[in-house]
C-alpha cells in the first residue's frame, strides 16, 4: 500500500509548475512526476493557459550534431555536468537548473536559446543511454555533443571550424563571428 504524502505531491505540483514555466512538452511532465495524466492536462491548461503541444517528442541524436545547435546543447550539457557534480539535485532538478541558467546566458548574450527545456531534457535520454557524448577538442579544449564513436584524437569543434556559411544570416540563435 502506498502512503500519500501531501507534501511529496505538492514538490510534484511546484516541479510540473516549473517545467510548464519553461515550456516543457506534457511527456515530459508525464515522466518526470507522478501527477496523473488528467491532473497534469488540468494544470498545464491552468499553468499556461493554453492546451498541450500535439504530437511526438524529437527523438533524433543528429540535430544536437548540428553546428548552431550543437553549440548550443554543448553550453547546456557543461552546465548540467557542473551543477550535477556540485549539488545533491535529482536529475530532473539538475536539469531544470541547468536549463535555467543556460537560459539566462543566452538572453544576457542576446541570443535566441535554440534548445529548449523538452530538446534539453531529451538530450540528457541521449546521453544517459549512451547515444550521445562529450568529448574535448583538440583545438580550444572545450567539451562538445558528439557521437559516441568520435574519434578524439582529431575532434575539432564547430567553434574552431565553423561550416563556411555560419554566422552569415540573422537566423534564431545565430552567433557573431568576428
Amino acid at each position: 500500500m502506498i502512503v500519500k504524502s501531501i507534501l511529496n505531491e505538492t514538490r510534484q505540483i511546484e516541479r510540473a509548475v516549473t517545467l510548464i514555466q519553461l515550456g516543457a512538452r506534457l511527456q515530459v511532465l508525464e515522466t518526470e512526476t507522478s501527477l496523473s495524466y488528467e491532473r497534469l492536462l488540468r494544470l498545464y491548461k491552468e499553468v499556461s493557459g493554453k492546451s498541450p503541444s500535439k504530437g511526438q517528442l524529437p527523438f533524433s541524436t543528429d540535430w544536437f550534431l548540428t553546428w548552431q545547435p550543437n553549440i548550443h546543447a554543448s553550453l547546456f550539457l557543461n552546465i548540467h555536468e557542473y551543477i550535477s557534480k556540485t549539488s545533491a539535485l535529482e536529475e530532473i532538478d539538475s536539469v531544470i537548473k541547468a536549463y535555467s541558467l543556460y537560459s539566462e546566458q543566452m538572453l544576457a548574450c542576446d541570443v535566441e536559446p535554440l534548445l529548449s527545456v523538452t530538446r534539453a531534457w531529451r538530450l540528457m535520454k541521449f546521453v544517459d543511454n549512451g547515444m550521445l557524448t562529450m568529448t574535448r577538442c583538440t583545438h580550444c579544449g572545450g567539451l562538445f555533443v558528439s557521437e559516441p564513436y568520435e574519434n578524439a584524437k582529431h575532434y575539432v569543434c564547430g567553434l574552431c571550424n565553423p561550416p563556411a556559411r555560419a554566422g552569415k544570416g540573422q537566423a534564431t540563435g545565430s552567433i557573431h563571428l568576428h
